[in-house]
């Protein structure tokens, strides 16, 4: 039996994993986990003193026109940055704006390609345009539905005099930019890096530092660790402020400087992990990249294989525990499993590098824990209607609530041995008294019988076991130990001697015949359980201290109390006992057995 409930407690944990990492691995979880872990993962840091961003806003629009200007002004900020009296300059200057094809004013091209090319330290944007096509790997062909379709440079003479880097962002499909995208590689074969990368490397240069590696990527895809919330890296510099001269020239040297939009009209801002509610300017990315790029903080997502792996072990192992468990220590399990795996999953993260998807395991083992405590209430509640049932008819009030609290602690089916106290109560002359009247009134009689010992057993709280004929058997300290078992039991045979005077008037009324009861008590071993066949079983007791007990009865004249010395000896000074004399020998019982009338008893 025991193995047979270990093999159903695995096999229940084996399918709740599974199951559990089906509904993780369809995604329909996702949702709700992004929300999380990027509330977990993505926290404020120092960075961004060696980024200005110097903003086409809304100041620069009323003052200039609207966009898009001549491109001879983008020229005139260019040579603005680059003129500073003691000759340095910015380490590098990011223009996240698309000058692709030429312009209206072929001048004004060649004047914007000049101030890059005086300068030397420009970077331009390019954008690749994405689609689904058919891609080839190892052999095989397979849908792509990140292929680059087209690229779109700088103009031509920009490009001669610039370094170009793209500004693609690819937002996940719930619409939040989570990831970067390190470079894109053109159909023929060229590859293009990014727009941050191209700036960080620039910078490196210009301080004489060696860059730091570029983050593992996934098809060019890598895990952004935002350092900034929108608004961060603003310091409200408009690109008014440079052509007026607001700031000097010095201030920007050795700096990288970013020039994009920070208008809503321009529509270059995206929802990001590190601020789901408010958007952020494309330029702010960039600067979040470069922080990276410095930082050399790259986290990796962990494969989906590996955490559904321990997605379904630590699933699997929760609901063993959680099986037939009390709930406040599957509580405590809970929420110790909730907040190692929230601490390793921060550790992990700061220190290893790692994401892990941060909502995966806790909400499992909640679900699991929630399932796991309404199947033990089931299950405890399914034993208490067993136990009422079973017992509920023959067990005293009392009895039975010790029997719920315990549940099948408190019962071994098949039987187990007990110290219990045995009585036998028998209605002295019934059969005589029986063959003279009608059957209707033979069971009046009876049925009054049975309820008044009925009432006694109970009142006592004594455990009913039968009822033969005339005969009433019960049995105290099983199924549940009790306190002064023998002591309840003569209280009980003294109740029903009592109960029998009132009885019998009553009778001698009604019918003109009295009755009187014969009591046995004995106190000793005997096994107590569910006894019988599969089909049609007893709980009762059995062995010879119930024979002995029936023994006693049997001897005990009406209004009589017959107690073995072993009831006698537990009794002590509360009852007034007196050795029968002469002796009788009972059946089945060796010379010298002791039996005791009970006189009285102190209640």
């Amino acid at each position: 039996m025991k193995n047979k409930d270990l093999f159903r407690r695995i096999a229940a944990a084996v399918f709740a994993a599974v199951l559990v990492c089906l509904i993780a691995w369809s995604g329909s979880t996702d949702a709700a986990d992004s929300v999380v872990s990027d509330a977990f993962y993505q926290q404020e840091s120092a960075g961004g003193e060696d980024i200005v961003i110097v903003e086409i806003d809304e100041r620069a629009m009323q003052e200039l026109g609207p966009w898009p200007w001549s491109r001879s002004v983008m020229a005139e900020v260019i040579r603005t940055l680059n003129s500073a009296e003691d000759g340095s300059r910015p380490a590098a200057i990011g223009l996240d704006i698309l000058y692709t094809g030429e312009g209206m004013d072929p001048s004004a091209d060649r004047d914007l390609a000049y101030a890059a090319e005086e300068g030397g330290n420009v970077v331009a944007a390019g954008a690749a345009e994405f689609g689904s096509g058919l891609g080839e790997k190892d052999g095989e062909y397979y849908i792509d539905t990140r292929r680059v379709l087209g690229w779109e440079p700088p103009f031509p003479e920009l490009s001669m005099t610039a370094k170009t880097a793209h500004i693609n962002t690819m937002e996940d499909t719930d619409a939040i930019l989570r990831h970067g995208l390190l470079y894109i590689d053109l159909p023929d074969g060229e590859r293009i890096p990014s727009f941050s990368r191209a700036l960080y490397e620039a910078w490196c240069a210009s301080e004489g530092i060696q860059p730091n590696p570029e983050p593992k990527t996934t098809g060019g895809f890598f895990y952004i660790p935002f350092s900034k919330k929108p608004g961060g890296y603003s310091d409200d510099i408009s690109v008014v402020d440079v052509l007026n001269g607001t700031l000097p020239p010095e201030f920007f040297s050795g700096k990288i400087v970013l020039i994009g939009p920070e208008a809503v009209a321009m529509q270059d801002d995206y929802r990001t992990s590190i601020e789901h509610a408010e958007p952020m300017y494309g330029v702010e990315v960039h600067a979040n990249l470069i922080d990276a790029y410095k930082r050399n903080f790259f986290p990796e997502e962990l494969p989906e294989k590996l955490q559904l792996m321990l997605l379904f072990a630590v699933s699997g192992a929760a609901l063993l525990f959680f099986y037939d468990r009390r709930i406040l220590h599957s509580l405590a399990g809970w929420l110790g499993v909730t907040t190692l795996w929230l601490a390793a999953a921060k550790l992990l993260y700061a220190v290893g590098g790692i994401v892990l998807h941060v909502l995966w395991v806790p909400m499992a083992v909640t679900a699991l824990f929630v399932v796991s405590v309404a199947l033990n209430y089931v299950r405890a509640w399914r034993e208490k209607q067993k136990i009422s049932n079973t017992f509920g008819h023959y067990v005293d009030p009392a009895v039975m609530k010790q029997l719920l609290e315990q549940g099948s602690t408190a019962l071994e089916l098949g039987g187990s041995m007990h110290d219990i106290a045995v009585l036998f109560v028998d209605i002295r002359g019934f059969t005589t008294m029986s063959e003279a009247m009608e059957p209707p009134q033979v069971v009046e009689i009876i049925n009054k019988y049975l309820t008044l010992t009925t009432d006694c057993i109970m009142r006592n709280h004594g455990t009913l076991d039968k009822f033969v004929g005339d005969c009433t058997m019960a049995f105290w300290n099983a199924p549940v130990a009790q306190e002064d078992p023998a002591y309840l039991a003569c209280c009980a045979a003294f109740d029903m001697v009592e109960g029998s005077k009132a009885l019998g008037e009553e009778l001698l009324k009604q019918y003109g015949r009295t009755v009187s009861f014969g009591v046995g008590v004995n106190w000793g071993p005997a096994v107590v359980g569910n006894i019988g066949a599969p089909k049609r079983m007893d709980y009762t007791a059995i062995g010879d201290t119930v024979n002995t007990a029936a023994r006693l009865e049997a001897n005990a004249p009406g209004g009589t109390v017959y107690i073995s010395r072993a009831v006698a000896d537990l009794l002590g000074d509360r009852a007034e006992v007196t050795v029968l004399d002469p002796p009788i020998r009972l059946k089945g019982k060796a010379e010298g057995f002791e039996v005791l009338i009970l006189n009285n008893l102190k209640r």
